[in-house]
């Protein structure tokens, strides 16, 4: 039996769905959750392989130790081997506690499926190379790195059930909660365009903002220009920011330092737009234009929506 975690306290995820494929790939999967997401949203993880949802509104999902309680708690209720979280920040702080209390094996930041030895691949060093590791434990855990599985129907609706495992109240308390803006959250996205210092200012994002647009694409940024306020840091993409891995990856006037590919490397589609031929972006990209991001960028534009508008 396998046990997959999600937190719909903001609704269901592009992760949540990503999550649940990946264990219905492994076994019957069934979801335990906390949150107000509705019953019939939650249903709605049996499309993509969950054989019931158990929900417990009770519990906030900010205190990690909580949540571990309740994620152990659902395991032993249902007899799972395997546990299964998206590799977020809940994850990262839930699946560790999880791998002490339940003496199992953690997988942190799987990108694949199991081989044929039971062997599951994740990236290392940052992202420059692919590790094999392999639990012995006979309890799993797996965290899923985000868009590393694509989400797949195939099953219909599923029953909802509401419980209340009796773990106690939380130790944490919220004062306040800032969420980032944009419609489309980093770690969900498919497509996103970013851009460096080589806009020259904040006064220039709008053409990183219309090109993004006739995509549908989400909008990030270097380090250098989330510290000097040009951009939200929210928005920072790197290995000191928010780690990515988009079907495409678009960067206008990025060089390319180490940090900052360390944190996009795993995009399938990296395509840099830069005037300095010796940038190091391009050995990492898939697809360059040496040329002035304020002439290329809007021209790429307009053709894009004229190809979308045929």
């Amino acid at each position: 039996m396998i046990l997959v975690y999600i937190n719909s306290s903001n609704g269901i995820s592009k992760a949540s769905f990503e999550t649940v494929t990946y264990g219905k790939k492994l076994g019957e999967v069934v979801v335990i959750t906390n949150g107000n997401a509705s019953s019939n949203s939650l249903n709605t993880l049996g499309e993509y392989g969950a054989s019931k949802v158990l929900v417990d509104r009770s519990v906030d999902g900010e205190d990690a130790q909580q949540l571990t309680k309740l994620v152990a708690w659902a395991a032993q209720e249902i007899g799972a081997h395997t546990v299964i979280f998206s590799h977020d920040l809940t994850g990262k702080a839930v699946a560790p506690r999880l791998s002490v209390r339940w003496k199992a094996g953690l997988v942190s930041g799987a990108i694949a499926l199991p081989d044929g030895s039971g062997a599951i691949s994740v990236n290392v060093f940052s992202g420059k190379a692919i590790g094999k590791v392999q639990v012995q434990s006979s309890n799993k855990i797996i965290s899923l790195l985000p868009n590393s599985i694509q989400p797949e129907k195939t099953g219909s609706p599923c029953t909802v059930n509401e419980i209340t495992a009796n773990i106690g109240s939380g130790k944490i308390r919220v004062i306040s909660t800032k969420k980032p803006e944009g419609e489309i959250p980093l770690p969900e996205a498919e497509l996103v365009v970013s851009a460096g210092r080589g806009l020259k200012g904040p006064e220039n994002w709008g053409i990183v903002e219309d090109l993004a647009k006739s995509i549908n694409a989400a909008t990030a940024c270097s380090r250098p220009v989330a510290d000097i306020g040009w951009r939200p840091h929210h928005e920072h993409v790197g290995q000191t920011g928010v780690a990515i891995r988009p079907n495409l990856y678009i960067a206008i006037g990025i060089s390319g330092a180490i940090q900052h590919l360390a944190g996009v490397n795993g995009s399938k589609v990296i395509v840099v737009i830069n005037t300095d031929p010796e940038a190091p972006f391009f050995k990492a990209a898939d697809y360059g234009v040496i040329g002035d991001a304020f002439e290329v960028v809007p021209r790429l534009t307009a053709a894009i929506k004229k190809f979308r508008a045929n």
